[in-house]
């Protein structure tokens, strides 16, 4: 039987198509603070293409997993951040689109049926500016990473508290 993982923080895109590349950021920046102690020792944090089966291996059986993909949005706002929650098992739909041919939609509906997934997802959805091939953030998607950054060790910070309230 496998572990079970208690939080998973998954960058999904590609690194060398600009701003598809920014939850490949958040990822890094988190792995780099992880070591100064403020996010939980129990924490994944993981890239993907975003392919559904790899996605869905990268969540399965964690109590929470955080997503971060770049969108794109019409009309688009370069850098705007959607937050996006599972309830019931359905993800809100906002008006972006996945940047990537199967979106976490279909991933998320495969996992449902599957019965893989997470207790609780997050997603964070970054409007992009440039898909073009080569490295390096728009400067609006750039300037979006430190703000996901705070706001996935928040999302972190609330699990652990809120599993750690659950014990007496």
């Amino acid at each position: 039987m496998r572990t079970r993982t208690r939080f998973a923080v998954i960058g999904v895109g590609n690194e060398f198509r600009r701003d598809d590349g920014v939850g490949w950021a958040v990822v890094e920046r988190l792995r780099k603070r992880a070591g100064d102690g403020p996010l939980p020792s129990d924490t994944v944090f993981a890239t993907c293409d975003g392919d559904p089966g790899r996605l869905i291996g990268l969540w399965e059986r964690a109590v929470l997993a955080v997503v971060v993909d770049a969108a794109h949005a019409h009309p688009g706002a370069p850098g705007r951040v959607h937050r996006l929650e599972l309830h019931a098992g359905l993800l809100d739909r906002p008006r972006t689109t996945s940047s990537h041919g199967l979106g976490l939609g279909e991933a998320v509906e495969l996992a449902r049926v599957l019965g893989l997934l997470p207790d609780h997802l997050v997603v964070y959805a970054v409007e992009g500016a440039d898909g073009s091939f080569g490295t390096g953030l728009s400067p609006a998607v750039a300037a979006a990473v430190d703000p996901l950054v705070t706001a996935v060790e928040d999302e972190l910070a609330r699990h652990r508290d809120a599993i750690s309230g659950g014990r007496s």
